[in-house]
């Protein structure tokens, strides 16, 4: 397939999931094309099959199966070198990069003693600054399945220093009838860390 189409098929699961934002202006973001263009790409994909042609917006079944989509879950609150190896991998390893943000209350679950500097909104735009990122979610209330079952993920990549069992992950997704990839990422600067960053610079940084 094209990769423009792709794209295009990416930005559009991607307004699927957050309809804050169309899919043209999600593909325009990353891709100067006219609005001329993109319907006659998207015209083209419905004929395919690839898009509903009742409704433009929506991706078939079939456009849906096209895509790719991994999935990496994490807290964000700092962004630093091993965050953004781990992320690189990880779309490298399909055509949409999805990342969702915990929520506080999720978060704090985890780990109760966790220091959160920043709001959910605001690690969420952390994170969509990252141009190789397609889309970010804040994590939906509940467990972290509510949210895998919501985006449907092709694959689930951990990072390397999450609590997570791969094969925990993989069995709990089972039982939503989700066929799921479990990776594991690695980075080459496993010293990076937030929890070691914000214990030496927390203070200084924000005066905490």
């Amino acid at each position: 397939m094209d990769p423009i189409d792709k794209t295009i098929l990416s930005a559009l699961y991607a307004g699927m999931l957050d309809s804050s934002v169309s899919a043209y202006e999600r593909l325009k973001a990353r891709l100067p094309v006219s609005q001329e263009f993109y319907e006659s790409r998207v015209a083209h994909l419905s004929k395919l099959g690839l898009v509903e042609q009742s409704d433009s917006s929506k991706l078939t079944f079939i456009g849906r199966d096209a895509l790719k989509v991994v999935l990496v879950g994490g807290v964000f609150d700092l962004i630093h070198p091993g965050h953004i190896h781990t992320l690189k991998a990880a779309k490298g390893e399909g055509d949409m990069l999805i990342v969702v943000v915990a929520r506080q209350s999720t978060a704090l679950q985890i780990k109760k003693n966790r220091k959160i500097y920043h709001s959910e909104e605001q690690r969420k735009e952390l994170v969509s600054s990252l141009n190789f990122v397609d889309l970010v979610l804040i994590g939906r209330e509940g467990t972290l399945y509510d949210t895998v079952e919501y985006v449907k993920p092709n694959v689930i990549a951990l990072g390397y220093d999450q609590a997570h069992r791969e094969k925990d992950v993989a069995e709990n997704c089972k039982k939503r009838n989700l066929n799921v990839h479990v990776i594991r990422l690695t980075t080459p600067i496993p010293s990076a860390k937030s929890s070691k960053i914000k214990e030496e610079l927390g203070d200084s940084i924000y005066g905490i």
